[in-house]
């Protein structure tokens, strides 16, 4: 046992020092970068390239490298995106991306097939459920991980609050900030005294050692999955043309259709607040440094909000939190609209933030219950098409991010949502329709049950 949870211990800090860097890089990108929309256009580019690895990849270089190793082989191509940051150009920045969208799928599979390899194999030994095991293993490594999110920002914020002088926005560039767009701001612009370029590369040199940490760490700590429990699960793991195939098979489902906008939905809305609303609301009206700080409100409010939607949603059924997940990004796009930044509104950044994270908590967490629950025997092609399309729905959003103005984005995310929630709610029509006829079998399995167990007594 001691063995195990030392190897999931590093498993779950190697990810943290990671996506610490990451999870802080793409909260800038827009800010950073934002000549000719080179930020947006690399996080694009990583969306895309998940897609295309995730389809074939991860059962590739899991067979060939073992877990551990495509582990650290994958967490060496996030290092290659904070190095690409240093020199940033269309020359740099975008095949580093590629090479991180890359390495993004084989490196969450790795880990998901370490932890369960792990927790089954702790289970043989100790005569309890594998399911049982693997689901504390898993939450351990959430625990861990999710606090990514708030170390990174804190950081860029810490970093950048170090900048000297800071001048005062304007009010001329003030009026040009939020769903206004009237001019294109850049990080200078908003603030004249911004980050030094010496800041900068403090901050990515801090990045980049957190990332060379984590796979420092996983490779001399993490003991590698043995030859037998790795045929064992390479013997259980699909062919690719299988999952290729059984995604887009799973299309045939008219329910699984229906609910392809919601599910790129996800990218939209996510992909707004990381690409559109760190520059054009707060870079633009309060500066960069503040940047990490509002990022950590979001994060703090989705985790909170997934463990308290996870838990009512038992008692409210499901369809009661997709509405107040709808309302709730609909009063923010409303806000966003109509809103005009400005520092004397200082608590508003960090409230629409915070109340944006309380709706993505209720997407995160029941899209992802409602594709289990629906696509029960498909489950696996299901996920695939989850992951598909909410890829899908980031790479569009920073894909047009770069020509389009703000308000027409909003307007964009709008409709997006509306059309989700009607084809949604259509879903739960069919769903509905169906359930009568599973009750009535119900009763009459129980009956019969009834009468065959007073037979029996009789």
């Amino acid at each position: 046992m001691e063995r195990n949870l030392k190897n999931i211990l590093v498993v779950s800090f190697g990810f943290l020092f990671l996506f610490t860097a990451y999870g802080g890089l793409q909260s800038l990108q827009s800010s950073l970068h934002d000549v000719d929309g080179l930020g947006v256009a690399s996080l694009s580019v990583i969306y895309a390239a998940l897609i295309l690895s995730s389809m074939f990849l991860p059962p590739i270089l899991i067979q060939k490298l073992g877990c551990k190793w495509t582990i650290v082989g994958s967490m060496c191509c996030y290092i290659a995106y904070s190095l690409g940051n240093f020199a940033a150009s269309w020359y740099t920045l975008i095949p580093t991306s590629f090479i991180l969208g890359l390495g993004g799928a084989p490196l969450w599979s790795a880990k998901c097939t370490y932890l369960t390899i792990a927790g089954n194999s702790y289970a043989e030994k100790a005569g309890k459920l594998g399911r049982d095991v693997v689901n504390q293993y898993f939450g351990i490594f959430f625990l861990i991980f999710q606090s990514s999110g708030i170390w990174g920002n804190l950081i860029s914020s810490l970093v950048f609050g170090q900048t000297p002088n800071k001048a005062n926005i304007s009010e001329a560039v003030l009026a040009c900030c939020g769903a206004a767009d009237c001019i294109n701001i850049t990080a200078d612009d908003s603030n004249p005294s911004g980050p030094t370029q010496t800041l900068i590369y403090i901050l990515l040199g801090i990045y980049t050692g957190s990332g060379v940490f984590a796979v420092i760490l996983v490779a001399v700590f993490l003991d590698p999955i043995s030859a037998h429990q790795k045929e064992n699960e390479v013997k259980r793991t699909p062919s690719f043309w299988s999952t290729f195939l059984a995604t887009f098979w799973q299309l045939k489902d008219i329910r699984q259709c229906l609910l392809i906008p919601l599910t790129m939905y996800s990218g939209f809305e996510q992909g707004f607040l990381a690409g559109d609303y760190t520059k054009s609301y707060v870079t633009c009206a309060l500066g960069i440094n503040f940047v990490g700080y509002v990022m950590i409100c979001f994060a703090g409010a989705n985790s909170l909000s997934s463990m308290f939607f996870g838990k009512i949603s038992q008692f409210t059924g499901r369809n009661v939190l997709f509405v107040l997940g709808a309302v709730l990004n609909l009063a923010c796009i409303i806000t966003f609209l109509l809103w005009k930044p400005h520092p004397k509104h200082l608590a508003v950044f960090f409230i629409l933030p915070a109340i944006w994270g309380m709706a993505d908590a209720i997407w995160q967490t029941q899209t992802n219950a409602l594709y289990g629950i629906l696509f029960e025997k498909h489950k696996e092609a299901a996920f695939a098409n989850y992951r598909l399309w909410e890829s899908l729905g980031f790479v569009i959003a920073f894909g047009y991010s770069t020509f389009l103005s703000v308000n027409v984005k909003l307007y964009i995310v709008l409709t997006v949502l509306v059309v989700s929630m009607v084809l949604y709610e259509t879903v739960e029509y069919l769903e509905s329709k169906n359930s009568p006829r599973t009750d009535s079998l119900e009763k009459e399995k129980k009956a019969e049950s009834q009468q065959n167990a007073q037979q029996t007594q009789l």
